[in-house]
């Protein structure tokens, strides 16, 4: 599975967003100031920040948080299954 974090700079939740992503070993960052972060945040429905999605081998949806920050121990909860 991987982890996709959707940020912005100036987001007052992201560095806890980040936080809850820490030591992840499948995480990917996206800004959606960035080109290619918007391409992608648009791909799978994400209009706001801090947003966090977690994606099968297939690039299916498993979980997903938009506009908000999941508990560290939710995001593993799912990672784990």
């Amino acid at each position: 599975m991987e982890v996709k974090l959707f940020i912005r700079e100036h987001c007052p939740e992201c560095p806890a967003a980040m936080r809850a992503c820490e030591g992840i070993a499948n995480l990917s960052v996206y800004d959606l100031a960035d080109l290619h972060g918007l391409v992608e945040a648009s791909s799978l429905g994400v209009r706001n920040t801090p947003s966090v999605v977690v994606v099968d081998s297939a690039g299916r949806e498993v979980a997903g948080w938009r506009g908000e920050t999941p508990a560290a121990a939710e995001l593993r909860a799912v990672l784990a299954n």
